[in-house]
């Protein structure tokens, strides 16, 4: 049976936006950076801040859209294991993110917690996430955290630190293949 909460109702946002800010945020740990550098979070500011409201919900449509393309990813590397995505990746998901709190609220974990388990059981994370209201400002920071810590799940599990952002870029490539075809 169909949900109203089915990704092919979601909208898929700017992915290439919310991508280079994660794979930029993975770059400057795999170079050994703590923390944010000044001057790339400024041009990150200076970025976001022009993309006006609608930019900016399209980018966090995009996450939510990483969000979900990553964890079916991850369900389908853990079926080929017989193992629950769930069972394997929430758990230390939410414990690393309970190891961030400066970055990530604890109350804000229990609603990344359950994107990433709305993503691996096939349902839209920014549908699911819309049926109790507007995205707050707390939650921007756990939501780029989401989708970053994923990502670096992906990256160790095939032991390639650029394995999770190729995935979706080669993703992204073949989508615009496919309607450069059709027009």
């Amino acid at each position: 049976m169909s949900s109203l909460y089915d990704p092919q109702h979601a909208p898929v946002g700017d992915v290439g936006t919310a991508l280079m800010m994660i794979d930029s945020r993975l770059k400057s740990i795999h170079d050994g950076k703590t923390g944010t550098d000044p001057e790339q979070q400024e041009l990150i500011d200076q970025f976001t801040a022009s993309l006006g409201p609608q930019g900016a919900h399209d980018v966090l449509d995009g996450a939510c859209t990483l969000i979900y393309v990553f964890m079916t990813w991850l369900q389908k590397a853990h079926q080929d294991h017989d193992k629950d995505v769930i069972e394997y990746v929430v758990p230390s998901l939410v414990a690393t993110m309970r190891m961030m709190p400066k970055s990530v609220r604890p109350e804000a974990i229990p609603t990344m917690a359950g994107l990433v388990i709305a993503a691996g059981t096939g349902l839209s994370p920014n549908l699911w996430r819309s049926q109790y209201g507007h995205w707050t400002e707390a939650e921007m920071t756990p939501l780029e955290v989401t989708a970053f810590l994923l990502a670096e799940h992906i990256n160790r599990i095939t032991d390639d630190p650029d394995f999770a952002t190729r995935m979706v870029t080669e993703a992204l490539s073949s989508a615009d293949e496919a309607d450069e075809d059709e027009d």
